[in-house]
């Protein structure tokens, strides 16, 4: 389902949702063929729009835009990946993607987001990707923004409010939320391999044995083209895939399981050290914002009393 600010949605589907309630359920579609995002409009410098990911394929294959993206997560998580690096929209935060960035997304079943499309130019934003805080204020523009039907003029209500939420957007800080990427075949490899089984506990050294490299070689190799230690860049990797299968529902139990961690205590730890609070914690902060019933986060609940 799809609520664009100045835009009717392209695909018949959209608007005959009401009257083909009767009929099955139809086939999860590419989102992005329900919304031209790329057609040029200087007198608007932002439009918003909702997509539940319900309706639509969990994943958005590598694609472009001509504007600027922020990718907000209401309910659920996403996880945006380009040429460098792999980025996690947790509750309280966004992703933004530079204009002509090629970028591939992977969401959740039970995703829920908000995309804010800025015009080039239209305001004082990142030239690369990164993570961004999102404060509650301007989360709510935004929100409000995707919910303005038809279009809107410079100088009226939605016009105002599109100036201070770019101002806004601006300001906010970056998260470290980034898990950085190579091309480098034998990174990549390692990398494949964990992003598939990320509970194996291999050492560098068996890493190393596994792509035919030295300890030492691949040590040196992993820092040069990732920018961190062997050791970091798996916590990192645990920390994206933990903090995108608990927004998911998972259990904190499961997600600890599944890492690969001997025990749920051990898990929680690395998680309070990277995050500062713990998993339940951390999705109880952002209860407020995330767009669940009852306002907890499901993974919360069913965290149990380790987490």
């Amino acid at each position: 389902m799809i609520s664009k600010a100045g835009q009717s949605a392209a695909h018949p589907a959209v608007s005959s949702a009401a009257s083909s309630a009767a009929l099955p359920a139809a086939t999860p579609r590419p989102c992005i063929d329900d919304f031209d995002c790329d057609a040029h409009r200087p007198d608007r410098p932002a439009v918003a729009l909702h997509l539940d990911f319900r309706d639509y394929e969990a994943e958005v294959p590598r694609h472009s835009h001509r504007q600027g993206q922020l990718i907000l997560a209401l309910h659920g998580a996403v996880t945006c990946t380009t040429a460098d690096g792999l980025w996690l929209v947790p509750p309280e935060c966004g992703v933004w993607i530079p204009g002509g960035v090629p970028h591939s997304n992977q969401v959740t079943p039970n995703a829920r987001l908000s995309y804010l499309f800025v015009e080039p130019d239209a305001a004082a934003l990142p030239r690369e990707c990164c993570t961004l805080s999102v404060s509650p204020m301007l989360r709510e523009m935004i929100l409000r923004l995707a919910d303005v039907p038809g279009g809107y003029a410079p100088d009226d209500h939605t016009g105002r409010l599109v100036r201070v939420l770019l101002d806004e957007l601006a300001l906010m800080p970056r998260e470290g939320l980034r898990l950085p990427v190579s091309g480098h075949p034998k990174i990549a490899m390692i990398a494949r391999a964990l992003t598939a089984e990320p509970g194996d506990r291999r050492t560098l050294a068996g890493w190393a044995a596994h792509v035919a490299m030295s300890e030492r070689s691949l040590k040196r190799l992993m820092v040069q083209e990732t920018g961190l230690t062997f050791g970091q860049w798996r916590r990192q990797l645990h920390l994206v895939i933990a903090l995108r299968e608990l927004a998911g529902g998972a259990t904190v139990q499961r997600v600890a399981g599944d890492l690969g961690y001997e025990s749920v205590t051990a898990f929680i730890v690395m998680f309070k050290k990277a995050m500062g609070t713990t998993p339940t914690g951390y999705f109880r902060i952002g209860a407020g914002r995330v767009d669940t019933p009852g306002g907890a986060h499901p993974a919360a609940d069913r965290a149990g009393p380790a987490a």
